[in-house]
Formats: C-alpha cells, structure tokens, sequence
C-alpha cells in the first residue's frame, strides 16, 4: 500500500451537482457517522476537530458510532441517507480496504459517496507482541511462525481493517500461516492480547505505546515508511527485511452521493482549517497523526486509486 501525498492522484472526479443550492444549511446538529465500535481512533481525531467544526459550521458535530460488519453497516446507513449535509461518514482507509475481503458489500466505496476530504494519516501500525511471544524483532517473529505453522494468533479487528490489511500483507510476503482470530473492535482484541489469549496485534501507535511502556507488550516494528517519534527505538517492517513494506492508516470524510459542491467545499475548508490548528496539532501529536487536508476533487481521485490498490493486495493475499 503507498503512502499518502499531497500529489494529485489517477482516478475519478467529484461528481455533485453544480447547480445544487446550501440554504440555510446547517441549522441543525449534524451526525458524524463512525462504522466503528466506539473509542478508536475516528472518535479521537472527531473528538479533536469537533470544537473547531461547531465554531466554522455554527452547528455541532455529534459523533454516533455504527459499528458491525467490518463497518459494512454504519457505512450503508449512510449511503442511505440524503445528501443533506447532516449526515457524515467518518471513517479509516477500510472504507475502501475491506472491499476485495467481504463478500456482496452492497454499496460502492467510490461511486456512492461524496468524497469531501482526508483529514489525516498515521504513521503506520505498531506490531506488537505479548510477552510470552518469544520474538523480539520480526525477523525472530517470522522464523518462529515457520517452525509453528498456525499456532501464533493475530488480533483481527476488522476485515479490511489496519489490523488486517498487515498482518494478511505480512504473512504473503513471508510465507507464513498465522492464525487471524476475528474480533468486533480494537478494544476487545487489546483486552485478549494484554490476557495472552491471542499472540500479536498490529495496533495505532498511540494505543500500542501506553502499553508498551508499562511492559504489558512489546514492539517488534512500525509499519510506515519512517520510524514514529514517539517510539523512536522501534524500527520499521523495511528495516527488518521486508522492502517496500508501507501501510499506513488514514482517516477520511464522505457525505451520501449528490452533495451539493458548495456544501462540500465549506465541510473541507472547515476540516481544514481545523486541522492546522496549533491545538489540534498538539492532540495528533499525541496520537501519532499528522493532519492532511485532501481538498474534494483531489480526495476523490485519491480513494478511487486507494481501491485500486485494495484490489491488488485482495488478490495478492486470497486470490480474489
């Protein structure tokens, strides 16, 4: 999977009407959709731009999670929906990462949405181990994987999912068989991973690293091109011997297909604006984020080539 950049990318346009009118738009609270069990990282970033959104729209954003179905669920709600401007979808790059791993997914991830804006990306995932997982980098992980077939377990929060996508990728590359144990979110798989009930999970750095500093976990590696500052010591996955391995996770914003351009173009100079705010910086700092405000034409084009890829890694992995 390649990184994000701020280059235009190969893909398909914004399609909304141009003659389609905003009104009074909004003069309500409007619904951020979350596909997601609540507490991961969408909850944050929306928790963090949230003030900074209510101040731009003079409306507050109220996040509502709907998980279940590897995010299948909220993420139809909102295809569903009309294209009002009250009800958003916020979710990871599994919007457009679960497809190739899910059968008979009922909506289109690039046609039937309004592509409004990137919000941010991490710098990849933290590979971590519980301690009685006799590796302490990847290279022992994956010669210990090949002398015990199927014994060691991963946390699966998702399919499609930033705990899926490197782990399946990880096991291609290396010719490994690690057993994916599924789980409906990031909370519950820490839980079993902290209890030594599952092996290894690749997690948020932010998440991994209160963990790992008391010495409930350890990090193996980070899965990004560049190592994250807040674990300074732990390398990447290309570091350890696999080249070209790049994963990150970004976060996007999308509205019901049809939105009204004006409407999108303000929802983006709002998220944008949010995102170089000095305070909510200093929150994606701490959360091992950096802010990137895709503007809508752009974003577009952006996550018609991210499917692309999706594909790509579907049938580099299972064949499908």
């Amino acid at each position: 999977m390649r990184r994000i950049t701020r280059r235009a990318l190969v893909g398909t346009a914004l399609a909304t009407p141009a003659f389609a009118q905003t009104g009074d738009w909004p003069n309500r609270p409007i619904r951020a959709v979350v596909p997601s069990t609540a507490g991961g990282p969408p909850d944050l970033i929306l928790r963090a731009i949230g003030p900074k959104l209510q101040s731009a729209l003079g409306q507050p954003v109220v996040t509502e999670n709907r998980g279940g179905a590897a995010g299948v669920i909220g993420t139809q709600y909102v295809s569903r929906q009309p294209a009002d401007g009250y009800t958003w979808l916020f979710t990871t790059a599994s919007h457009v990462n679960l497809v190739p791993f899910v059968d008979n997914v009922p909506y289109d991830a690039v046609r039937d949405f309004t592509h409004v804006t990137l919000a941010a990306q991490n710098f990849g995932q933290a590979l971590i181990v519980h301690p009685s997982v006799p590796a302490r980098t990847v290279q022992e992980l994956v010669a210990l994987a090949k002398r015990q077939p199927g014994k060691l377990t991963y946390v699966n929060a998702g399919n499609g999912t930033a705990s899926h996508i490197p782990a399946e990728l990880m096991k291609s590359m290396t010719d490994t068989d690690i057993l994916s144990v599924p789980y409906r979110g990031v909370a519950e798989g820490m839980t079993d991973l902290l209890a030594g009930r599952v092996d290894l999970f690749f997690v948020g750095t932010q998440i991994a690293l209160q963990h790992v500093q008391t010495g409930a976990v350890r990090a193996l590696a980070i899965t990004g091109a560049r190592r994250w500052k807040g674990m300074p010591e732990v390398p990447t996955m290309q570091e350890q011997g696999l080249p070209g391995f790049d994963v990150v996770n970004w976060f996007g914003l999308w509205l019901p297909a049809g939105a009204p351009r004006a409407m999108v173009e303000r929802i983006h100079a709002a998220v944008a604006s949010a995102v170089e705010d000095a305070e909510v910086k200093a929150q994606f700092d701490t959360l091992g984020l950096e802010g990137v405000a895709m503007p809508p034409d752009q974003f577009a084009r952006f996550v018609a080539e991210q499917a692309r890829i999706a594909q790509e890694i579907g049938r580099r992995v299972n064949g499908r």
